[in-house]
């Protein structure tokens, strides 16, 4: 049965005083997708963004893709903090072996999404955060079953509240292309790693 992770996020915001807001670790994959998601989130809670992205190739687009995050980032006033995670394109390849040839989405992503996510947790709990969350969701092309699964699992594993999300929902993937237009943001051609870079085979 599908879980409707969008209406989980809404009955937890619900529930949030104005007047605790409680912190919260977002990991951002670019500025386009944390555009709608900051729109909604920043009402409710204390937002840090965390730009860790190992899978990220070559090393030029991921410091293009932040410097658009902290440009979305700006936009708030100064409001949102951005940290900068460790570049380590190493780990990802090191997940990434012997998973090659798995087409987009398949069991190479998952592990990806673990890598990522699992250093959001440390860091929730490392420094002090209520909650950690991901935008990965707003993408119509990441399955969020599986990214809130792996979530849920690592808030057991760290004992930091996971925040569950399906941000695509509710016109959100659309919002976030709104958005990337009105601020001028740029928007990638490709998810991040190079297997999702290179061309697809016609032979």
């Amino acid at each position: 049965m599908r879980i409707n992770y969008r209406l989980q996020t809404d009955e937890i915001t619900a529930s949030i005083s104005p007047e605790n807001r409680p912190r919260l670790l977002l990991q951002a994959c670019c500025g386009p997708c944390s555009s709608s998601v900051l729109e909604y989130l920043t009402v409710f809670f204390d937002l840090t963004l965390l730009f860790y992205n190992p899978n990220i190739f070559p090393a030029g687009e991921h410091e293009k893709r932040l410097a658009t995050l902290e440009d979305i980032a700006a936009v708030y006033g100064g409001k949102i903090g951005v940290l900068r995670g460790v570049y380590e394109p190493e780990k990802f390849e090191n997940i990434a072996a012997g998973f090659e040839n798995e087409p987009e989405g398949g069991a190479r992503c998952t592990r990806c999404f673990e890598l990522r996510l699992e250093e959001t947790a440390r860091l929730a709990r490392e420094r002090g955060f209520d909650w950690f969350c991901t935008t990965l969701t707003v993408s119509p092309h990441k399955d969020a079953q599986r990214i809130n699964e792996i979530g849920s699992r690592l808030a057991e594993r760290y004992g930091v509240k996971w925040l569950p999300s399906d941000f695509k929902k509710r016109g959100g993937y659309a919002r976030s292309i709104e958005l990337s237009k009105k601020y001028g943001l740029y928007r990638q051609s490709y998810c991040g790693c190079r297997f999702s870079l290179e061309p697809e085979d016609d032979n």
